[in-house]
């Protein structure tokens, strides 16, 4: 075997005077001659392992491993994998008279010292920092998984038990009850300082409800995921499932959605009840013009029409809403929904399964080849998509789907960003209804605005009042009551840009300039845009001017 200087001199050109240095200076102080070359900066610490390699003969680590894991005598905690790490050298494969180490450096004295004190017979492969570096995190990731299997099983039977103890049983009940009672949409718990904080979406609006103790949130959380058919032993990833239980004589399915957090678990439940959902045009708040406008549309036999705006805005709902008023034994309907909210009786219902390849895409391809005569798409996401549903309206279906803009001409514009041929939108579609959700006065509480007279001054509402024909200006504010949970609100309404798409918008240039021209010619065929729709809703005393400015200012 050559001598390091030799290597050092012949395979990585140290010249001699850097040698000599080196040498004289470990003879008055000390040290490893490859060590004080690298202080001296004769040598690159990235060259260490090849150097090893090279003196030693030993081999080197060419490429990491794809899968790498804990050896049984670590496992077993023979050995002190903490130690190992501290210096570099990473137990990688065990046979069964010999662990194979991959290590930085081979001649370190404390772990030759200390494998020979285990009597572990072993061989090295010896490797740069960073290939170190890099399996001590997959291992370290490996041993943190190792450990928590291990304690599986006993933390498991401990949070079955607790999570059936009734005072668990008796919180989750009553917080799902006084959730359905307050009509809430969601229910959030999030662990806040160690305790657990309940929140109730009502009316599209999160209200503090409760706080949960610090003893009671995991049980309260895996009380959750058992009723769920979720693993109670999963804290590192997103889990989602169902709920289907009766409350107070009511059939309430509920969607569980649980996200980790580095504070414990965030849990959202959505509340599906059927008796909440309104099929009714009028009931959701469509103003009468813009209904009769809508009932034009869905006369149609081809044809997209369009709902937009963000999530939470009611789309589904109005989707729902027109093909209720459609659905009779003369015509085939079937949805493609992700997730089937609602079940609608005498409506064909299919439910999206991406993690079998069963998309929107491939869906509606499927969903065409069954002769129906209106479709429901619950979201246009692609450019597969879009072609396929604009293909099947011109080939004589009426198609409604949903897109998520912020008004409705900016709907063209996203089809168009998603590849869709302007040619293919004009002859398509029928119209776009962009939406949002406002919150209703209380009718038992809501009283006149003491402010009305600035507030008509500030916003030009006199103006609104002729543009609408309207008789006078009702401008109400909220009280509270027990009615309304004290919120001064109760229940929501629509508040709607609807948008044909005529000969008029067929001729505007799908260009940069599009969106404004459009917004123009509504305005000037006396078409309301959702701000100016808000308006209307509040003049007339159905819901607040600060409401109006909160979801479509």
């Amino acid at each position: 075997m050559s001598s390091l200087t030799e290597v050092l001199r012949d395979h990585f050109s140290v010249a001699q005077d850097q040698l000599e240095r080196a040498t004289a200076y470990i003879q008055k102080y000390g040290g490893r001659l490859e060590r004080v070359l690298i202080n001296t900066g004769a040598l690159s610490s990235d060259q260490l392992s090849e150097i090893y390699s090279s003196w030693l003969n030993l081999p080197l680590l060419d490429e990491l491993p794809q899968d790498v894991s804990l050896p049984a005598m670590v496992v077993d905690k023979q050995l002190d994998i903490q130690l190992m790490f501290e210096h570099n050298w990473v137990p990688l494969l065990a046979s069964e008279h010999q662990l194979t180490l991959v290590v930085a450096d081979p001649l370190n004295p404390v772990m030759n010292d200390y494998m020979q004190f285990k009597k572990v017979d072993f061989k090295v492969i010896v490797a740069a920092d960073d290939q170190i570096d890099n399996l001590k995190m997959r291992l370290d990731i490996s041993k943190r998984q190792l450990e928590d299997s291990q304690e599986s099983d006993f933390e498991t039977d401990k949070l079955l038990e607790l999570a059936a103890e009734a005072p668990t049983v008796n919180l989750v009940n009553n917080l799902i009850y006084r959730a359905v009672k307050q009509r809430s949409s969601d229910m959030h718990i999030e662990t806040d300082s160690g305790k657990g904080r309940v929140r109730y979406r009502i009316d599209g609006v999160l209200h503090d409800a409760d706080t949960i103790p610090r003893s009671l949130v995991l049980p309260a959380v895996t009380r959750l995921k058992i009723l769920s058919n979720m693993d109670i032993a999963e804290r590192r990833r997103p889990q989602d499932g169902k709920i289907e239980m009766t409350v107070g004589g009511e059939k309430i399915d509920i969607r569980v959605s649980i996200l980790p957090r580095n504070d414990g678990e965030s849990v959202v439940m959505r509340f599906l009840r059927q008796d909440a959902l309104q099929t009714n045009m009028i009931a959701l708040g469509i103003g009468p013009d813009i209904e009769q406008k809508i009932k034009q549309d869905l006369a149609k036999t081809a044809g997209v029409i369009l709902l937009t705006g963000p999530t939470g805005s009611g789309k589904t709902t109005s989707l729902y809403s027109f093909l209720s008023y459609l659905n009779s034994p003369e015509v085939k309907i079937i949805t493609l929904e992700d997730p089937i909210e609602y079940q609608l009786e005498g409506i064909n219902q299919v439910q999206v399964q991406a993690d079998i390849g069963f998309d929107f895409a491939a869906g509606l391809r499927s969903i065409v080849r069954q002769d129906p005569d209106i479709i429901m798409l619950g979201e246009i996401r692609d450019k597969e998509t879009a072609g396929i549903a604009m293909q099947s309206a011109l080939t004589g279906h009426l198609v409604f789907s949903t897109v998520h803009t912020n008004d409705a001409p900016s709907a063209y514009t996203r089809l168009l960003d998603l590849g869709v041929d302007d040619f293919l939108l004009n002859a398509a579609l029928v119209s776009i209804i962009a939406q949002r959700l406002a919150r209703k006065l209380c009718e038992h509480c809501k009283a006149p605005d003491p402010d009305a007279e600035q507030l008509i001054r500030q916003y030009q509402l006199e103006d609104y009042r002729q543009q609408f024909g309207l008789d006078a200006i009702t401008l109400m504010h909220p009280v509270g009551c027990e009615h309304c949970a004290h919120t001064g609100y109760k229940g929501r309404t629509a508040i709607m840009e609807y948008l044909r798409c005529d000969e008029e918008i067929k001729a505007i240039p799908k260009d940069a300039n599009f969106v404004s021209v459009a917004r123009q010619k509504a305005r000037q065929r006396g078409d309301r845009d959702l701000l100016q729709d808000g308006l209307y809703k509040a003049i007339v005393g159905q819901t607040t001017l600060a409401e109006v400015l909160r979801v479509a200012g």
